[in-house]
């Protein structure tokens, strides 16, 4: 029997089957929805071999070249609230603190915290990022986030942006962070809203089911009663998505992919991707407009975007 990962609950819908639309990786997989919690979650087996060969041979890293590599930046005033800046995990953290980014990606956010003087430190699956550490003498582990590599209350900050949907179990993902936090600490996590506009608008094309690399969607409901399992506290809930999202919602829309076949906007340089005069145009001009800006503010604001913030603080 299969049951909630988060409440335990045997209390599931079926939401149908999604597929790796992005990427091309075989094979379906089932959407279940706890109906106690309102935690989603893809049913199946994820080993550590299938997890190195999705993010190690599918994701696109494996490509990018070095001289690509641009540390994130600070964003502030009206232009940066109207595009969504503070979306990732990574602005939320203070200077001169000692953070832990796990699911580090390419390595932007351990620049951008340590030209702010922070101690920094980094956690990603993917090996492309041992690249990027040596040259620029980043501390990251390569592999699966795993807290006994850390001394207890060791970080100030712990940050996942867009991570937590990726893990296996995230209770016990919470458990080891809540660990290495010292008292007083804080994990900022980002992660997509299956219960937003999006979701309900585009259906099985949403842009974040991101099967089978998204396995968990979370509700505030579900991120309460997961925090509290870790012994952390939602201190805060945030609904912020980034307006560029919207954009690639669009694209991702006409250029969606069959069953087993990669999309052409997801390779490197959008290679071969094709589009009409006038799908351009209304893409084009949905962004240039602001209108991609103003529809993303107004979900947020109403408690139906795409993205949640949450703050998780150790007592």
């Amino acid at each position: 029997m299969v049951n909630c990962p988060i409440c335990n609950s045997s209390a599931l819908t079926s939401c149908g089957e999604r597929y790796d639309d992005r990427y091309g990786y075989p094979g379906t997989f089932a959407l279940l929805k706890c109906s106690s919690c309102g935690h989603a979650f893809l049913r199946g087996e994820f080993p550590p071999e299938l997890l190195r060969d999705l993010y190690s041979n599918y994701y696109p890293r494996a490509t990018f070249d070095l001289e690509w590599y641009q540390p994130h930046e600070e964003k502030f005033g009206l232009k940066a609230w109207l595009a969504g800046e503070k979306s990732s995990a990574f602005h939320w953290v203070p200077r001169n603190v000692r953070v832990l980014d796990i699911g580090c990606g390419f390595g932007a956010s351990l620049g951008y915290h340590t030209a702010r003087g922070c101690d920094v430190y980094g956690v990603e699956a993917d090996e492309n990022i041992r690249r990027v550490a040596e040259k620029f003498g980043y501390k990251v582990y390569v592999g699966p986030f795993d807290d006994s590599k850390y001394e207890a209350e060791f970080f100030d900050y712990v940050t996942m942006d867009q991570v937590i949907e990726h893990v296996t179990d995230p209770l016990s993902t919470l458990r080891g962070v809540a660990r290495i936090l010292k008292s007083g600490g804080t994990a900022i996590l980002s992660t997509p809203n299956a219960g937003g506009w999006g979701a309900k608008f585009f259906g099985r094309h949403w842009i974040n089911w991101h099967a089978p690399y998204h396995m968990q969607f979370f509700s505030r409901r579900s991120m309460q009663l997961s925090a509290e399992q870790a012994g952390l506290v939602v201190a805060e809930a945030k609904m912020i998505t980034n307006s560029d999202w919207l954009r690639c919602q669009w694209i991702h829309l006409v250029s969606y992919p069959k069953l087993g076949e990669p999309s052409r906007f997801w390779l490197p340089n959008h290679d071969g991707m094709r589009m009409t005069f006038l799908q351009r145009r209304f893409i084009r001009a949905m962004h240039e407009m602001k209108i991609n800006h103003l529809l993303t503010r107004v979900f947020d604001s109403v408690g139906l975007g795409d993205n949640y913030v949450f703050a998780l603080k150790k007592q």
